[in-house]
């Protein structure tokens, strides 16, 4: 479990019907469970194994993350990391579909040997798809949550979204978004720091990596980390 900080009133309310929620969830899966196991009374027998005049009894028991607390200590922290993890699961799908698109579309430019008009063309499709898969989405996120998007992005793909631009749409049109990202105290240049100023992102990453960060999520909030839906073709 994670470690937390002292709490106020209010949180404390958020977490006990965060508990009564999950209780009561875990109720419901139980009663579906045994419905399904066909057991009457509503009473479940373990399995068990007996070898060499030992009885072992056998069950399936839900994996237990255990996550340090590193070395935040203020209340303060704590909120900003709490932020950091809301922002992070809401954003990350979309990093991670990016890094796949530029991964297809530069093995597609090389393979087809696209080259000026036809290239120009490709590319606008492309958008065209971009815009109609993800535009509503991108329109409600934050200004603080496409920034952390643009850092992941650079992240999956090695090159910053000034870079991108440029390569795909030229330098003028890049030079245009990052004008417009100044104005929201954004940098389509900057660049993702793992040992530095994204040390607490680049540890959420591995955590999703490792498969673990639903289990993170839930023992922050307490509850299930939000579904984002990305299309298949964005996918691995």
């Amino acid at each position: 479990m994670l470690l937390l900080p002292p709490m106020s009133a209010s949180a404390q309310n958020h977490v006990r019907r965060a508990m009564d929620r999950a209780r009561a969830r875990q109720e419901a899966m139980a009663r579906r469970q045994v419905e399904a196991d066909g057991i009457q009374g509503g009473q479940a027998f373990l399995r068990m194994k007996v070898e060499n005049g030992d009885t072992t009894y056998l069950d399936n028991l839900s994996p237990t993350y255990i996550f340090t607390r590193g070395t935040r200590k203020s209340e303060k922290e704590w909120r900003n990391y709490y932020k950091l993890v809301w922002r992070f699961a809401r954003v990350y799908p979309y990093a991670l579909a990016s890094g796949h698109l530029v991964r297809q579309v530069d093995s597609t430019l090389t393979a087809e040997h696209y080259k000026g008009l036809r290239k120009e063309r490709f590319i606008s499709a492309i958008q065209k798809q971009l815009f109609k898969d993800f535009e509503g989405a991108f329109r409600e996120m934050t200004i603080t949550q496409g920034a952390l998007l643009l850092k992941l992005i650079n992240r999956e793909t090695g090159i910053t979204a000034y870079s991108i631009i440029k390569d795909y749409k030229g330098g003028i049109t890049a030079a245009f978004w990052q004008g417009v990202a100044k104005l929201f105290d954004n940098n389509l240049k900057s660049e993702y720091d793992p040992t530095g100023a994204d040390k607490d992102l680049e540890e959420l990453v591995q955590i999703w990596q490792a498969g673990e960060f639903p289990a993170l999520y839930w023992s922050v909030f307490w509850e299930d980390m939000p579904k984002v839906d990305i299309p298949a073709h964005y996918q691995k």
